[in-house]
């Protein structure tokens, strides 16, 4: 896949293009006809040759808004994905989470409020996290927020900042529950759990063995993304998800099959956290009220995928 020229085709601004879910959504845009543009922070360069293939890169930094507006008025997109945020629950700079993830998300908007040509779809990547432990039950767009730890904080204060934009903006708010796939960070709890099994390891630390979560494969999440922003349902807040819980211990009996072995996971506690959030499984029936049924990737084969790759990685560096 190539960067198209058309100057006549639909033009896409993804802010953080080069992180893991950016390099997916770049890649779906593209596929459907995008003239794609995505933001990078100074100094920094696209090394995926693939994604610089389809991607004309910006250097803009959130808290730069003299930036962000010349790389808004640069592109004047029709369709807007804001992926760029600290996105890692456990980061310990705090004060920079709050700043990225809300002022920033404030100069983006204000910088799209003030341009000459108004996108039709403006998606903002929030996060099921805002949930908390709400509810033992799946949850739905109706549930109150409860987040139980600065990232959701962060997120939440994001979509009631957003609002400030609805008379002048179409946006939309994802709030995706957990997924992953190949690319994401091993300080992720399925990337790193995966390496130790590509690698051989005999055994693995691991937190709360008994929490559930709702897994999804990433290029199923920028699917559900492009198919929202086509949509364009001005002003709706939508769960990104499968709908489906999976445990960690149902997750470890996968990749046993998959790797072939059994680890021994040994619980540690520096990595139980006090305000774990116990189950987060989400209810999909709104997305697929906008956007219709899709095929979504059971989780078993995205293991797979992920693991047959670091395997392979794993045997290139021997």
């Amino acid at each position: 896949m190539t960067r198209s020229d058309d100057t006549r085709a639909p033009r896409a601004l993804i802010t953080g293009v080069g992180g893991f879910t950016g390099r997916y959504m770049a890649a779906r845009l593209a596929s459907s006809g995008y003239r794609v543009w995505g933001t990078v922070r100074p100094g920094e360069t696209l090394a995926d040759t693939e994604l610089a293939d389809i991607v004309t890169p910006l250097a803009a930094d959130l808290l730069d808004r003299g930036a962000l507006a010349h790389a808004v008025e640069t592109v004047q997109p029709d369709v807007v994905v804001h992926l760029a945020a600290v996105a890692h629950v456990a980061d310990s700079d705090v004060a920079r989470t709050y700043v990225v993830n809300v002022v920033g998300t404030r100069n983006l908007l204000d910088a799209l409020a003030h341009q000459r040509h108004v996108p039709r779809a403006v998606l903002l990547a929030s996060s099921a996290n805002i949930y908390g432990n709400a509810t033992n039950g799946v949850i739905d767009e109706t549930v109150a927020p409860q987040p139980a730890n600065d990232y959701a904080v962060s997120k939440l204060a994001m979509e009631y900042v957003a609002k400030r934009w609805d008379a002048q903006l179409p946006i939309i708010v994802a709030r995706p529950f957990n997924y992953t796939g190949v690319g994401q960070s091993a300080d992720f709890l399925i990337p790193k759990i995966v390496d130790h099994y590509a690698r051989g390891e005999k055994t693995i630390s691991l937190g709360n063995l008994h929490v559930a979560r709702d897994f999804s494969d990433v290029r199923d999440v920028v699917n559900a993304y492009a198919k929202l922003i086509e949509a364009a349902p001005r002003g709706a807040t939508v769960n990104v998800c499968s709908g489906t819980g999976h445990t960690l211990g149902a997750l470890l009996d996968a990749l046993s099959r998959i790797a072939g072995y059994s680890i021994d996971v040994k619980v540690d506690p520096r990595f139980v956290r006090a305000n774990e959030v116990r189950q987060l499984i989400g209810s999909n029936a709104k997305l697929r009220g906008i956007v219709g049924d899709s095929a979504r990737k059971p989780l078993e084969d995205t293991l797979r995928w992920m693991y047959e790759e670091a395997r392979q990685v794993c045997l290139d560096t021997r």
